[in-house]
């Protein structure tokens, strides 16, 4: 029992098996993965290269979640990507382009802005986030 699904980030470079790629066993959800992906955008984390960007992927999330399970890292080919709950995510440019494994009704029972607002509130301090844009405002400002 999960709600599981599995994060990849498409890479031109290599074969899918070895794509870099996060799974989580809970917070599947497209809502949910929607609003992940949404800042990790926000922040302007690396999605061009894969190793980096599902790192700082797995930290944003992991910061969200907590706890020390539900969270793991590893490449396509070794990850549970037909697990059916959510399916695979294929993304690129922090956008999902492509979904496989998944034919069941969407997940929509979180707010986007809310979620985002949540994800933020824990995540925005550790990326200084606000730090960096009080930064740009200020030598804008000069």
């Amino acid at each position: 029992m999960g709600n599981r699904a599995v994060i990849t980030i498409r890479d031109d470079y290599a074969p899918k098996p070895k794509w870099n790629s996060l799974y989580l066993h809970w917070n599947g959800g497209r809502d949910q993965v929607e609003a992940f992906l949404h800042v990790a955008k926000l922040y302007g984390i690396r999605c061009s290269d894969s190793s980096y960007g599902i790192a700082r992927l797995a930290q944003l999330i992991g910061n969200t979640i907590g706890g020390t399970l539900s969270l793991g890292v590893g490449s396509y080919g070794r990850l549970d990507v037909d697990n059916y709950d959510n399916g695979t995510y294929i993304i690129d440019k922090w956008e999902i382009v492509e979904r496989e494994y998944f034919e069941g009704k969407e997940q929509s029972n979180y707010d986007f802005d809310k979620l985002v607002k949540q994800i933020r509130k824990v995540n925005d301090p550790i990326f200084n986030y606000g730090f960096v844009n009080e930064i740009s405002n200020q030598s804008m400002r000069s």
